[in-house]
């Protein structure tokens, strides 16, 4: 565990491994979205944006059949 980047008084576990930094909840999202990482088949971080993105699109969808 280590101290978030941008709010170091908050604990995470975290890490962005491309960039050797840990990100808490709240800052939580890729820093290079659009640059090629190597650890980004592996990275927490990127799959629960990803995941996130799935999420929001469904609900989307849902709302938009109602």
């Amino acid at each position: 565990m280590g101290k978030c980047l941008c709010h170091p008084e908050i604990e995470s576990s975290y890490l962005c491994a491309k960039d050797n930094v840990y990100l808490c909840g709240e800052c939580l999202k890729c820093r290079n979205p659009n640059i090629y990482c190597k650890f980004r088949s592996s990275c927490l971080i990127w799959f629960r944006e990803r995941e996130e993105r799935k999420i929001g699109k469904m609900q989307k969808q849902k709302r938009a059949f109602r």
